[in-house]
Formats: structure tokens, C-alpha cells, sequence
């Protein structure tokens, strides 16, 4: 049994979708970063980086995987499904895959700090990180309009720049003009196993928290003006 450490972020549906993909049984620990859970000492000794998600392998000695994309490619190597074994077929899904890791989630995360989060709003660095998004969806875009999927097959690549692309709103970031990549949000959105991963540790409704975040943003620019 997988037992998974996990809260409701791109990082988290990345390994809950992963598991539900691959049928594997599982149970789920929700992580509560508002209470800091953490950063506990209890959770620190199975993820030394204090972040989520985690997973403990009890079918293999306890084992304890830390790092989403590193937990994607743990579990679909137990499953044998997902990536390939072959060498340039591996290879494929792991550049993409590097691909969200190195440059999609970053540079979304840096966007949804300056966009939403920070108390102070500098315009450099808001445009500066949505630019970047941007030119990382216009990527995507491109690779998109020759493969159906990112790797070939659909696999965890697929999955973890899906559970983040998603978010794009977000970010303040738009797809107009990118058909390939709307096309495979819509496909990939559709998916059963991707519904029902999105759901754990429990559902959240990214268009409410768009619409509400916007109140909010409008609020305080009316306040200030």
C-alpha cells in the first residue's frame, strides 16, 4: 500500500492523478499547510525539504519518495506503465517532464507570487514572469501541433505540465491562439482517473477561486483609487 502526503497543488494532483492512472492502492494523508504540518518533525524525517507531496511505499520496506517528479517516476517504474523502458523513449518523458519541473512550475509559481500573492505589486516582475509563461505554454503549444500527447504515449509528462497548465488563470495568463494546447487541457481534463485524482485530498473549484480572488483584487484597487 502507497500511503501519500498531500495537499490540493499542481505538485499534489500530480501524484495523486499519477496513482489513480496507474490503479495503484493508496491511501491519503492531507497535509495542512496552513497549520504548518509540514514542517513538522514528524514529516520532516520522511521529506527532509518540508514540502508536499511525499509517499511512503509500505510493499517496499517503508520507502519514502519525496520531490513530485521524482514520485511520478518511482511509481510508474513499480506500475510499468507511463514511461517507457525503452532508452529514447524514456528519455522523451523525462525532458518533458524536466520541462515542468525546470521551467512550467517555477515560472508559474514566481507569476502567482508577484500576480497574487504579494503585498506590493511591481509591475517588472509581474510581466516578466507571465511573459515567461507564456513563452513556455507557446512551447508546449508547438510541440503539441506535431503529437498528441507531449512524449508520444500520454505519461506522466502529460500529467505533471497538465496539473499545472490548468492553472494558467491563475498565473494571470492566457491560451488565445494556442489551440494545440487547449485542445489537450480538454482531453487530458477529461480523463476519469485525472477527475478523480484532482479531487484528492479534496476537491477544489479553480474557477470560484478565480472569481472570488478577482472580487477581492477589484476591492482593494477600489479602495485605493
Amino acid at each position: 500500500m502507497i500511503e501519500l502526503f498531500t495537499s490540493a497543488t499542481p505538485n499534489g494532483w500530480k501524484a495523486s492523478i499519477t496513482l489513480e492512472e496507474l490503479a495503484l492502492p493508496y491511501s491519503v494523508h492531507h497535509i495542512k499547510m496552513d497549520q504548518l504540518e509540514q514542517k513538522e518533525a514528524w514529516y520532516l524525517k520522511i521529506n527532509p525539504n518540508g514540502r508536499i507531496p511525499t509517499i511512503v511505499d509500505h510493499d517496499n520496506d517503508d520507502f519514502a519518495v519525496f520531490e513530485s517528479g521524482a514520485i511520478m517516476i518511482y511509481l510508474a517504474e513499480k506500475a510499468g506503465r507511463l514511461l517507457p523502458t525503452d532508452v529514447k523513449g524514456r528519455s522523451l518523458v523525462i525532458q518533458w517532464l524536466m520541462f515542468q519541473m525546470g521551467g512550467i512550475g517555477p515560472m508559474m509559481g514566481q507569476a502567482n507570487v508577484f500576480y497574487r500573492y504579494a503585498p506590493e505589486k511591481i509591475p517588472y516582475a509581474i510581466e516578466r514572469y507571465q511573459r515567461e509563461v507564456r513563452r513556455l505554454l507557446e512551447v508546449l503549444n508547438t510541440r503539441l501541433a506535431e503529437n498528441e500527447y507531449l512524449a508520444g504515449d500520454y505519461s506522466i509528462a502529460d500529467i505533471a505540465n497538465w496539473s499545472w497548465v490548468r492553472g494558467h488563470k491563475w498565473s494571470g495568463v492566457d491560451i488565445d491562439g494556442l489551440p494545440q494546447l487547449e485542445r489537450w487541457l480538454d482531453v487530458i481534463g477529461e480523463r476519469p482517473a485525472v477527475r478523480r485524482g484532482i479531487d484528492v485530498p479534496e476537491p477544489v473549484d479553480l474557477e470560484e477561486m478565480l472569481r472570488k480572488a478577482d472580487e477581492a483584487a477589484e476591492k482593494v484597487q477600489g479602495i485605493l483609487a
